[in-house]
């Protein structure tokens, strides 16, 4: 799952649908348990009486009633609908996430599975930030810098370490706050924080020059990187990789721009600082979605196209368990305020700007103006494509990364 500033929405529904699914389970369990039993009150028995009509008296004064119990039997009636409603509800509520991923078809041979066994080094930033860094492949070969989509960590590029370690040098880093990065002591989650902590990645390749490589909110940080260090555009970064990212504030590219854009300040940005302040509740809730399986139905639906196997769901699904509340909700505000558009023209050095036919979460227009605005770029469209093509269609965006960078290598004579 990667976390957006428009699907906050998402979250806080997806979370209350999910207590409210237990809440009901539960009542209705309650309910059967109290009405299992019934009893039953007879009305008196009538006073005998001899053939001619007249009344025989009883030795013994009657009783005025007669009470029953009746034990519940399962059938169709009241009690066996409230016990079997309450028990598929709270049942689907914790084993729904184990369901929905076995419709999908079965594991492929290429399911997400790669360990991550880089060699791993630590940068401390003034802020308090400690970013994990991991490092594949030749240490002569030409280098990638990686970086992830928010909510995620470089376990994303478990297929790129598969295929392009063996030919490239790969950096891989954790997000602040996401996979095994600490976050800052400041709060501090802007994009131009985030793009100084790339700095200090792109370092670690010492003299050697980069391809910054970066998959939606990465890619948002590598153009905000190119606003904030030019200089390094051309001596230090050879090329840019942007994929299924934007170049201004994610609400206005994507699929209802208007409807996002209006929503931004009166409900948006509030439910961002409410998910800050409860934290433990929302984390909760996401655990719950991840138990029942609407966390892979969501994931699924922004995603993926629908052919993806259930390897590759739940690997996005569970980050929902992996990611602090409070820490997605201040990256989504840092997006809120995110503009790259002027840097888009000044960029000097060749661009891959890569995007899914289907993706409604940063569309495929946001996409083609990077392309058509930044002076050396090309387009690249993955079919039947949502905002995690990249992953769904490894095969595809690899390949395409891999000529990329090849005609950067050519551009820089090596």
């Amino acid at each position: 799952m990667l976390f957006m500033p428009f699907q906050i929405l998402g979250v806080w529904l997806r979370g209350l649908l999910t207590l409210a699914m237990i809440g009901v389970g539960a009542y209705l369990l309650v309910y059967w348990y109290d009405h299992r039993e019934t009893v039953i009150v007879d009305p008196p028995s009538p006073t005998e009486s001899d053939p001619w009509g007249h009344t025989i008296p009883e030795s013994e004064p009657a009783e005025v009633t007669r009470s029953r119990v009746v034990i519940w039997e399962f059938g169709w009636n009241r009690e066996t609908i409230c016990l079997v409603g309450g028990l598929f509800l709270l049942g689907w509520s914790f084993g729904g996430g184990w369901v929905l991923p076995r419709l999908l078809p079965k594991a492929r041979t290429d399911d997400p599975k790669t360990p991550r066994d880089g060699a791993v080094q630590t940068i401390r930033r003034p802020d308090g930030t400690e970013l994990h860094v991991e490092t594949y492949g030749p240490a002569d070969a030409t280098t990638i810098v990686m970086t992830h989509g928010w909510g995620l960590d470089a376990d994303e590029w478990t297929y790129a370490r598969k295929r392009l370690a063996a030919r490239y040098r790969l950096i891989v880093w954790d997000l602040p706050g996401l996979g095994k990065s600490k976050g800052p002591d400041n709060k501090d989650w802007s994009l131009e924080k985030m793009a100084g902590d790339l700095d200090a990645v792109v370092a670690l390749a010492g003299d050697r020059p980069v391809i910054l490589l970066g998959h939606s909110i990465g890619g948002m940080i590598t153009l905000t990187y190119c606003r904030l260090f030019p200089a390094s555009l051309g001596p230090r970064v050879r090329g840019i990789v942007l994929a299924h990212s934007t170049y201004t504030n994610p609400v206005k590219t994507t699929s209802m721009p208007g409807l996002y854009s209006a929503l931004q300040k009166p409900l948006l940005e509030p439910l961002c600082h409410l998910m800050v302040w409860l934290s433990p509740l929302v984390w909760l809730m996401d655990v719950l979605s991840y138990a029942n399986g609407s966390a892979h139905s969501s994931t699924e639906k922004a995603s993926f196209s629908g052919r993806e196997s259930r390897g590759q769901l739940d690997f996005m699904a569970r980050y929902y368990l992996m990611i602090w509340p409070a820490v997605a909700a201040r990256g989504m505000l840092g997006m809120f305020r995110y503009d790259a558009t002027a840097t888009l023209p000044k960029i000097p050095v060749p661009a891959l700007v890569v995007t899914g036919d289907r993706d409604e979460t940063c569309t495929p227009e946001a996409s083609a103006f990077m392309a058509r605005t930044i002076p050396d770029a090309k387009l690249v469209t993955l079919k039947d494509a949502r905002h995690c093509g990249l992953f769904e269609h490894h095969e595809a965006f690899h390949a395409a990364v891999e000529e990329f960078v090849a005609g950067c290598e050519k551009a820089s004579g090596r």
